[in-house]
C-alpha cells in the first residue's frame, strides 16, 4: 500500500555571499578582508547553562565559513594542573572561600587568556573564544582592560543565562555523561557533586549589567533562545556572530543526513545531471521509509533539493518535506553529465587543476566547494534552529554539512566519504557531535575517490 502524499514546501536558492578566505590567502589578509582587527569573545554564566556547547558550535561554524577560530576553555587548563597532582576536584575545589582551589582557577583562567591573546597577536587566527565562567564584574573588568586597552583587539562578552530548570536539568546530564571532570564517576555522585559546584558559583554570580557595563559589547543569550539582548556590536563579522546566535539552540535534537538512492547517472559513472534513481535507489527509497514510518520521531521535517533523486528517494516517507534549490547537488558547469575519463580527455588541464586544489577549484561556469558553503550557509542558519530533521541530499553537499557538525578542516571537505545507501545519525553533544552510520543492505555505485586518486575529479 503506498504512503499518502507528503506536506511539501518549496524554499528557492537563498542569495550567496561567503567570507571564506582564496586559495592561498592568508589569516591576516582574511582578517583584513573583514574589516576587522583580531578578537575575543568571553563566555558568561553558570556551569551547566550551555557556554561550552555555545563555543564550540561557533567555533565550528566560524572555521567553516573561512574564519580562523580557536576555543581556549579554562577548565582544560585547571585539568592539565590536575593530573599532575592526580587529583580531580570535588565540588569543594570550587567553593570561593578556597583559597587554594581559587588560586589554582585564577591561574588557569590567566593561561587560557594570555594564549588566546598570544595566538591572535602572532597571526595564527582570527577568532579567539576564552571559555571561562568569568561570573564578577571585577573579573570581566580585568578581562576588558587585557584585550582592548592592553592588546588593541575586540572584545565581546556572550553570557549564557538559564532559568528554566528543564534546561538546567539537561544540561547537567549532558555534563555527567560527557565531562572529563566525571569520567568513571557513578552517575548519582556526578549530578550531586556538580550541583553543589553550581551553588558555590550561584554565591559570586553577577550578570553583565547593561547600566554599569554599558561599554561593553555583548549578547545575553536567554533559556537557549527564548529570549535575547544584543548591546554595541559592531562590525560584519560580529553582525554575523550575533545571527548564528540567534539561530542556535542548545536542546537536545537528531539530524539524519542520507545521499539519495543510487541513481542512473551513477551506474553510468557520470556527475552531475537530474537522472531518476536506479533499481535499486529505489529499493533504498522504500527501505528509507520504512525506517522512518515505523519508529516516533517527534516533529521530524525531511528536506530535500530540487533534484529528482533526492525527491524519488524521500517520496514515501510520512513527515513534512521541504525542497531546497540550496540542497543541489555542486553545479559542475560545463562538465555536467560526463563521465571522469570524458572529463580527463576533453579537459586535462581543468582535471589537473582540481586534482591539485579540489577545495578552491572551480569547474568552468560552476561552483567550488567554497562557493558551495557559502550556498549552504543559509541552510545551516535554519538547520540549527530546528529539532529533528532528515536531510536528503548529495554526496558533495553532506561532505559540508558533515565537515560543519563534525568540525572537520575545511581542506578535508572535498574528501569526507559519504557512502550511498548509507544513513548517517548526528546527535549534537555539550562536548562534540557523535555520528552513527547505518548502512543499509543494498548494494551501490561507490562514487568516492579518495585524496590523490587518480580519478580524483568526482564531485
Amino acid at each position: 500500500m503506498m504512503s499518502p502524499s507528503p506536506v511539501v514546501r518549496e524554499v528557492a536558492a537563498p542569495r550567496r555571499g561567503a567570507i571564506a578566505p582564496a586559495a592561498g590567502q592568508t589569516q591576516s589578509e582574511t582578517r583584513s578582508s573583514m574589516g576587522n582587527v583580531g578578537q575575543i569573545i568571553v563566555m558568561v554564566g553558570l556551569p551547566a547553562r550551555g557556554k561550552t556547547y555555545i563555543a564550540k558550535k561557533l567555533t565550528r561554524y566560524l572555521n567553516w565559513i573561512g574564519v580562523n577560530t580557536k576555543v581556549f576553555n579554562a577548565g582544560d587548563y585547571r585539568r592539565q594542573v590536575e593530573a599532575t597532582i592526580a587529583r580531580k576536584p570535588k565540588h569543594t575545589f570550587f567553593n570561593p572561600a578556597n583559597p587554594e582551589g581559587k588560586a589554582i582557577r585564577e591561574q588557569c583562567m590567566e593561561a587560557a587568556l594570555t594564549d588566546a591573546l598570544n595566538w591572535l597577536e602572532t597571526g595564527g587566527g582570527d577568532v579567539a573564544i576564552f571559555d571561562a565562567t568569568n561570573t564578577t564584574r571585577e573579573r570581566r573588568a580585568t578581562v576588558y582592560e587585557r584585550i582592548v586597552h592592553q592588546h588593541g583587539l575586540k572584545c565581546m562578552f556572550l553570557e549564557s543565562i538559564c532559568n528554566s530548570d528543564v534546561i538546567v536539568e539537561s544540561n547537567v546530564r549532558e555534563v555527567k555523561v560527557h565531562s572529563p571532570d566525571y569520567k568513571g564517576v557513578e552517575a548519582d555522585e556526578a549530578i550531586t557533586d556538580f550541583l553543589e559546584r553550581i551553588k558555590h558559583y550561584e554565591e559570586i554570580y553577577e550578570p553583565i549589567s547593561e547600566e554599569d557595563e554599558a561599554h561593553f559589547s555583548f549578547i545575553k543569550l536567554f533559556n537557549a533562545g527564548e529570549k535575547y539582548v544584543i548591546h554595541k556590536h559592531e562590525g560584519y563579522l560580529q553582525s554575523k556572530i550575533v545571527y548564528w546566535i540567534m539561530n542556535v539552540h542548545i536542546t537536545p535534537r537528531t539530524i539524519y543526513l542520507t545521499r539519495h538512492g543510487e541513481s542512473e547517472h551513477n551506474k553510468l559513472g557520470k556527475i552531475g545531471g537530474d537522472s531518476d534513481i536506479s533499481e535499486r535507489g529505489e529499493q533504498y527509497a522504500m527501505a528509507l521509509s520504512y525506517f522512518f514510518n515505523h519508529q516516533t520521531i517527534p516533529g521530524l521535517r525531511v528536506w530535500t533539493s530540487w533534484l529528482k533523486r533526492t525527491i524519488q528517494t524521500s517520496a514515501h516517507i510520512n513527515a513534512p518535506q521541504e525542497r531546497w534549490r540550496a540542497l543541489n547537488e555542486i553545479d559542475a558547469g560545463c562538465m555536467e553529465n560526463l563521465t571522469y575519463e570524458e572529463i580527463y580527455e576533453k579537459y586535462p588541464e581543468e582535471f589537473e587543476a582540481r586534482d591539485q586544489n579540489k577545495l578552491a577549484y572551480r569547474y568552468p561556469s560552476g561552483e567550488s566547494y567554497q562557493d558551495l558553503v557559502a550556498r549552504l550557509e543559509p541552510v545551516m542558519m535554519e538547520l540549527e534552529r530546528q529539532g529533528n530533521v532528515l536531510l536528503v541530499a548529495h554526496q558533495a553537499v553532506l561532505r559540508c554539512i558533515m565537515g560543519y557538525f563534525l568540525d572537520r578542516p575545511l581542506e578535508d571537505l572535498p574528501y569526507i566519504k559519504v557512502p550511498l545507501h548509507t544513513l548517517i545519525k548526528l546527535t549534537p553533544q555539550a562536548y562534540g557531535c557523535e555520528a552513527e552510520f547505518i548502512r543499509f543492505p543494498i548494494e551501490a555505485y561507490d562514487t568516492h575517490r579518495p585524496k590523490g586518486s587518480d580519478s580524483s575529479l568526482v564531485v
